[in-house]
């Protein structure tokens, strides 16, 4: 049967803004959770980072269980569900099992970084590299956790 066609920068692309939105959503309820929001509001132009920071912690721990628990299934996350597109094993094309795991790992663990501007430079250089990778069109994620996105 082989392996199905490799997903396409854009499906990639649009699939992971929808992932990002429910990290926004993530991100939300953490700082509101914490009361970094409500310090805020009640501090206009200040911040109080050690809840800044906890909000940060919640959020890419949430965020990767999501990651890890959608790929790990069935290898799709929302985003990918609605693109139709999917994470398979390179070696055989299925799910990722263990590996969606590791996936999850190397593209959110660099988000803690994000306030040492490290995280984000990573993240886009992660991402991007699907663009000039030929012909699988791997991130860094995929290339670590040995997987590819394909059509689903």
């Amino acid at each position: 049967m082989g392996m199905p066609p490799p997903a396409t920068p854009g499906q990639r692309f649009v699939a992971r803004l929808v992932d990002t939105l429910i990290l926004g959503f993530i991100w939300t309820v953490a700082l509101a959770s914490t009361g970094a929001l409500k310090y805020a509001y009640d501090h206009p132009g200040e911040q109080d980072m050690g809840k800044v920071t906890l909000s940060l912690v919640i959020t890419m721990a949430v965020y990767f269980v999501y990651e890890g628990v959608m790929l790990a299934r069935s290898g799709q996350t929302l985003g990918k569900k609605a693109l139709r597109i999917r994470v398979a094993m390179l070696s055989d094309g299925d799910v990722p099992g263990r590996q969606g795991w590791l996936r999850a790992v190397v593209y959110v663990l660099p988000g803690m970084l994000i306030p040492l501007l490290v995280g984000t430079l990573f993240w886009l250089l992660n991402v991007l590299w699907c663009t000039w990778d030929q012909p699988l069109r791997q991130c860094l994620h995929d290339k670590a956790a040995k997987t590819v996105v394909v059509a689903a």
